[in-house]
């Protein structure tokens, strides 16, 4: 398999599935201004929308939207319990988790990278992030990780956020039981890992 991505990008989430899923991977670093591999070849003929995380499968197909791709690799490692089985009632509570990262964090993330959005705009989109957060945090008393004990793919995903919050100096200070899952995810080997690949980290 071949995972499109960029350094630091949402593709950070599929990135850590793969390693916790012990999966076999390549990497493939995307400018995603220029639309450009490194090697010089047009992203655009690779994945039409442009856009990181794409994953291509060995039979030549190519999967993209992060929550489905870290879904597809959690289904390829059943034993490592990175997803619910189908159709569990737990696998819904975990797709709940998937959509509401994706919807309510991701995509209110998105404005705030622009650089020709007004900083009163992006100060709105900060504001309904870190309400976002706070309902986390109430939801997080008690618990390693999202689904209670065990680490899955929506963690990976929650952590991706949380790196952007840092990147733009969120202060999550009254948030304790967030904080110390922030921490908790970022000491996983494998998160180390994929931040290190990803020249996030330096190596130790």
């Amino acid at each position: 398999m071949k995972l499109y991505y960029s350094p630091g990008a949402c593709s950070l989430s599929p990135h850590i599935a793969l390693l916790e899923a012990g999966l076999p991977y390549e990497l493939v670093k995307v400018d995603l201004r220029a639309k450009k591999l490194e090697n010089g070849d047009d992203f655009l003929k690779v994945n039409p929308k442009g856009q990181v995380p794409a994953l291509a499968l060995d039979s030549g197909e190519l999967i993209t939207e992060g929550p489905v791709i870290v879904q597809m690799i959690a289904d390829q490692a059943a034993g490592k319990n990175l997803a619910p089985a189908r159709d569990s009632a737990d696998r819904y509570k975990l797709l709940e988790w998937l959509n509401f990262i994706t919807t309510e964090l991701h995509k209110n993330f998105g404005p705030m990278f622009s650089p020709v959005l007004a900083d009163e705009a992006k100060a709105f989109f900060k504001d309904r992030v870190m309400g976002k957060f706070k309902y986390l945090d109430s939801q997080l008393g008690g618990r390693d990780y999202l689904m209670g004990k065990d680490f899955t793919v929506a963690d990976g995903y929650l952590f991706t956020m949380l790196s952007w919050a840092d990147r733009m100096k969120f202060d999550l200070s009254t948030m304790p039981n967030l904080t110390a899952y922030k921490n908790r995810v970022a000491a996983r080997p494998k998160v180390q890992e994929a931040l290190t690949k990803e020249g996030l980290l330096k190596a130790a």
